[in-house]
Formats: C-alpha cells, sequence, structure tokens
C-alpha cells in the first residue's frame, strides 16, 4: 500500500491509498474521486499530473500524450502512474470537477494555552475517533461558533492522529474568532474543515530555510514534529521573528527535538529584548550567514514580512532552488 496525497487546484487535498497494481486514477475512482479521463491507456494525456514527492513506475503511454521533457519534470498520467513508495500530486483539476467532497469534523475543545497574552494555543479532537491526514504545513477552516463564518488556521500538530493542533494569535477588538476564544471552554464543540492549501513541506534533502512571522510558526512547528519522526538530519535555519519577546512562543519546544539540525534565529521588531535580537529577520540574510550554494526556502507570515525576505533575498543574491510561500492577513485568511 502506497499513501498518496491528490492536491487539486482549488486548494483542497484528499489522500487515497493504492494497491501495488492500482494506478492512481483506478485508485482514485474506486474512492469516488473521478480524475478527468477519457482513454485510460496513455494515449490522450487528459489525466496528466505532477508528482512532488514520492516515486512511481510512470507506465506505458505515447509522446503526443506525455513528452519526455514533461516526464523528467515530475509529470506523468494518473492513468499509467503505480506509486512505488508514499507520493504527493498535483491534480490539475478543481476538486468540483473531480467530485471530491471537502471533509468537515465535528471535534471538541480538550486544551487552551494562553502562550502569551496574544497567542493561545488551541487542541481539538474528533468526536467520533476519526483520524484526519493533512500535509505538514497545510490549514484548516475553523467555523466560528453562534455565526456562519471561518477562519483559517495552520496545523501545528502531527497528522494521522484524532487531534488536532492550532496556534492563534488573538486580534484585539475586530477579531470575531478571537472574541470567542477568549471566553471559549474545553467540551466545547468546533466544526474543522480540512485539509486546504498548497503550502507544504516537500521532501526536505538541502539545506534549507524556514522564515516565520508571529503565528506563522505554527506551520513549521509542523513539518519539524514530522521531520524529528523521521531523524531527518538535513540542516535547516530557521529565522522567527515576533513583536515582542512574549510573543516567541513555542521556541523551547523546537530546540528540544532531538533527531534534528535545527538553527534557530528568533528576534523581536517592536521593543529592545535581554533573551533575542533586536529588529527583524532580514537581518541574517547574507552571504556571511547564508553560505551554502543553494537552498529551498519557505515563508509563512505577514504580507510585509514576505516581501521584505523576497526582496532581501534578491539583493543578497541567495540563491535557491525552490521557494514555497504563504501569507496570512488579520483575519487568518491564507493566500499563497
Amino acid at each position: 500500500m502506497a499513501k498518496v496525497a491528490l492536491n487539486f487546484e482549488d486548494g483542497i487535498t484528499r489522500f487515497i491509498e493504492t494497491a501495488g497494481y492500482e494506478t492512481i486514477a483506478e485508485a482514485s475512482y474506486r474512492v469516488g474521486i473521478n480524475i478527468p479521463l477519457d482513454c485510460a491507456d496513455g494515449a490522450c494525456g487528459t489525466c496528466k499530473c505532477l508528482s512532488r514527492s514520492g516515486t512511481f513506475d510512470a507506465g506505458d503511454y505515447i509522446d503526443e500524450a506525455l513528452t519526455d521533457e514533461e516526464a523528467e519534470l515530475g509529470y506523468g498520467l494518473a492513468c499509467q502512474m503505480r506509486p512505488q513508495s508514499d507520493m504527493v500530486v498535483d491534480i490539475l483539476a478543481s476538486s468540483t470537477a473531480c467530485k471530491v467532497e471537502v471533509t468537515t469534523y465535528e471535534t471538541e475543545i480538550t486544551e487552551l494555552v494562553f502562550l502569551s497574552s496574544e497567542i493561545v494555543q488551541l487542541k481539538t479532537k474528533i468526536k467520533d475517533g476519526t483520524v484526519i491526514t493533512f500535509l505538514p504545513g497545510q490549514y484548516a477552516n475553523i467555523l466560528v461558533p453562534g455565526s456562519s463564518e471561518t477562519r483559517s488556521y495552520s496545523f501545528s500538530s502531527l497528522s494521522d492522529t484524532d487531534e488536532m493542533e492550532f496556534i492563534i494569535r488573538l486580534i484585539p477588538n475586530t477579531g470575531l474568532m478571537s472574541d470567542y476564544l477568549r471566553q471559549a471552554k474545553v467540551g466545547e464543540t468546533l466544526s474543522i474543515t480540512g485539509p486546504l492549501g498548497s503550502f507544504y513541506s516537500r521532501d526536505i534533502t538541502a539545506p534549507t530555510l524556514f522564515f516565520a512571522g508571529g503565528t506563522g510558526i505554527a506551520p513549521f512547528i509542523s513539518m519539524l514534529e514530522k521531520l524529528n519522526k523521521e531523524a531527518n538530519n538535513t540542516v535547516i535555519k530557521l529565522f522567527y521573528g515576533a513583536t515582542t519577546t512574549e510573543n516567541i512562543v513555542e521556541l523551547q519546544r523546537i530546540q528540544s527535538f532531538e533527531n534534528l539540525q535545527v538553527l534557530t534565529y528568533p528576534c523581536v521588531s517592536n521593543e529592545v529584548s535581554d533573551t533575542f535580537a533586536s529588529g527583524f529577520v532580514t537581518q541574517w540574510v547574507n552571504k556571511e550567514e547564508l553560505k551554502e550554494d543553494s537552498y529551498d526556502i519557505y515563508i509563512c507570515g505577514p504580507n510585509a514580512m514576505v516581501e521584505a525576505v523576497k526582496t532581501t533575498l534578491e539583493q543578497q543574491q541567495i540563491t535557491f532552488k525552490n521557494f514555497y510561500t504563504e501569507k496570512f492577513i488579520p483575519t487568518g485568511t491564507l493566500t499563497v
């Protein structure tokens, strides 16, 4: 059995399991996911998709359906691809077109921990014991109780359990979810929909840079939890900026991972700190600190931080092979 994450163009992710003899298309149709398909024998190219990680047997097809250049880039035909390992695959169609239903989980709040005066850690458990699977870095939509509105928050926990964890900034005066969380109680119900999003950790094998701003640390904690579980020894530099000293949260948790090589660079921008460097994460974006020939880069935080990091990388001529970003605004809405 191989587990395959299917990422659709509208940000929806569904996971399937394939038996050794099954193609991705066959396994998808077995569970009601209708990947666009015409010929089913490698001749039309309708089911072309892109492998982001993992290995597969590409099967048989003609050049008109898939060129050698496309194959070298990781494209394949879902009707022919037989996974040889767990995979992440981009499906070049929307979830709606493929008749995919987004999953909503009824959960119970199990813990609310105020990590600072502005940041709360929310933990929930799925009531019926269902296990949720997501890619580290992805997010979920949480329905604000008593309203029809949702807010989007990245998972800060491991996948494949019936528990979820989020790190949420409380917005003063105008935050609908913030107002709820300030008075929420353990045992109350939250409806959570997911997983969603195209910001997630790929196979981390090259020198890697993580840039986190504020509660943008959440997806990186999820990524590091998984990498620690896998005992990944790739060197990762984590640049973590917050407004104040108290808002540098979960640093001890990050530094306690025993099976990782994570170098942390915390800083605060709105006060002089006796604990952390003052300023912004861009202070470390230079050739003296970043000496590798090339990096894989992940950034999650406020729009201004993301743009500042991009600009500084260019100015300092820091070379990267892969570059992944996720921006957020105060309501919690996520954009890539």
